[in-house]
């Protein structure tokens, strides 16, 4: 009997612990389990490094552009820093050689047409020839005025030559003006309606106006205490011979423009010059002002 009663317990042991089996065979089947291949994982290191290689050099190259692009946009600023003095300087200088006024100045103020010995006329036709071959493509220049009611040739030999060389000296400084006014142009164009920005340009156009004004400061202090020395200073550098040394005597080109004259048109053009700088720094200066004021309210 014992065994009989035994017997029935160690059957449904059996079968419960079957049972137990099963269920844990059906407990890991229904858990997720990872898929491994053999070597999957060296080759996934392997991958999540190349990426990752990849990712650090797209990085460092984006980095390298922004540093090149913000160096490039500080030499930019800079040069149209430094073009503005040459600009507004060089466009003065143009306006001076062009001004028939300039000239119908000088010449009675200092009393050219006693000088000389020709009419108030003639000499504007000297000074309308003299603007004509400037801006021509005449190598050498050939003016012919009346004097004493005869066909006079206003100017010697070595007063032709002597103009060539001046004439260079002007296609330089249109040369200047042009390449100057292009750059500023596109500078100004670039800021505004491309990459918008309205206050580096004014801060550009300040700097600029404040060197034009600090450089004609010291032309002009230089040109008061001895503008002589400055003057032939000029034509030692600019000229590469003595063809300017002429005789206020016999030479119409010196008599037509005097010492006195060079010294007003120097100051002509200095004046200009900082005219347009403060012109331009004023409006640089009030849209910083106004947008200063603007984002403090």
């Amino acid at each position: 009997m014992k065994r009989g009663a035994n017997a029935p317990l160690k059957h449904s042991h059996i079968i419960s612990q079957e049972q137990g089996e099963s269920k844990g065979d059906f407990a890991s089947l229904t858990q997720p389990t990872p898929l491994s291949f053999e070597g999957e994982g060296d080759k996934g290191g392997e991958v999540d490094k190349t990426m990752l290689f990849h990712l650090n050099s797209v990085k460092s190259r984006y980095q390298c552009l922004r540093i090149r692009m913000k160096i490039i946009v500080i030499i930019a600023k800079w040069l149209f820093v430094l073009c503005l003095p040459l600009l507004l300087l060089t466009a003065s200088i143009g306006g001076a050689i062009n001004s028939s006024w300039l000239y119908k100045y000088g010449f009675g103020e200092y009393d050219v047409s006693q000088t000389t010995g020709l009419s108030q006329s003639e000499l504007e036709k000297a000074a309308t020839g003299l603007i004509r071959y400037f801006n021509s493509d005449e190598e050498y220049i050939s003016l012919s005025v009346e004097k004493d009611g005869k066909p006079f040739v206003l100017f010697n030999q070595r007063e032709v030559t002597h103009l060539k060389d001046v004439k260079g000296l002007i296609r330089l400084d249109y040369l200047v003006l042009l390449g100057t006014l292009i750059y500023a142009l596109g500078y100004v164009a670039v800021s505004l309606f491309w990459r918008k920005d309205w206050r580096q340009l004014a801060g550009g156009v300040v700097k600029g106006s404040g060197l034009t004004l600090a450089l004609m400061t010291a032309l002009g202090l230089g040109a008061l205490l001895d503008f002589d020395q400055l003057f032939l200073q000029f034509h030692l550098i600019s000229f590469t011979n003595e063809l300017w040394m002429l005789d206020p005597t016999r030479d119409y080109l010196i008599m037509l423009f005097p010492g006195g004259f060079w010294y007003d048109a120097a100051l002509f053009c200095g004046l200009a010059t900082v005219v347009g700088a403060v012109g331009l720094g004023g409006v640089g200066g009030g849209y910083l002002l106004f947008n200063r004021k603007r984002t403090t309210y």
